[in-house]
């Protein structure tokens, strides 16, 4: 994730603000409520890259012998394996 988990919160908040200022929404719930759901949507957005690493990571242990003996370069396979999975999963990152 490259946003700090700590700065989610105040930017919810600072999101919130803009679009009732701008007028672009009403709430149906209390501000506080609303920016720890949005918190929550966008902390869940952020995790789809680390997930997804991690899942590749897991991926190419198989290969660990392979990759040390110098036949396989790690990092241009875990580049190529991230790669075919957000192309099969449509993800945006």
């Amino acid at each position: 994730m490259r946003v700090p988990k700590g700065l989610v919160p105040v930017l919810s908040k600072v999101i919130i603000e803009e679009l009732l200022k701008r007028e672009l929404i009403e709430l149906a719930m209390p501000r506080e409520q609303v920016a720890a759901l949005l918190s929550g949507l966008i902390l869940e957005e952020l995790m789809v890259e680390d997930v997804l690493n991690a899942e590749v990571r897991e991926m190419l242990r198989k290969y660990d012998s392979e990759i040390e003996k110098g036949r396989l370069d790690y990092r241009r396979l875990f580049e190529m394996t991230k790669q075919k999975l957000v192309k099969e999963r449509n993800i945006v990152l």
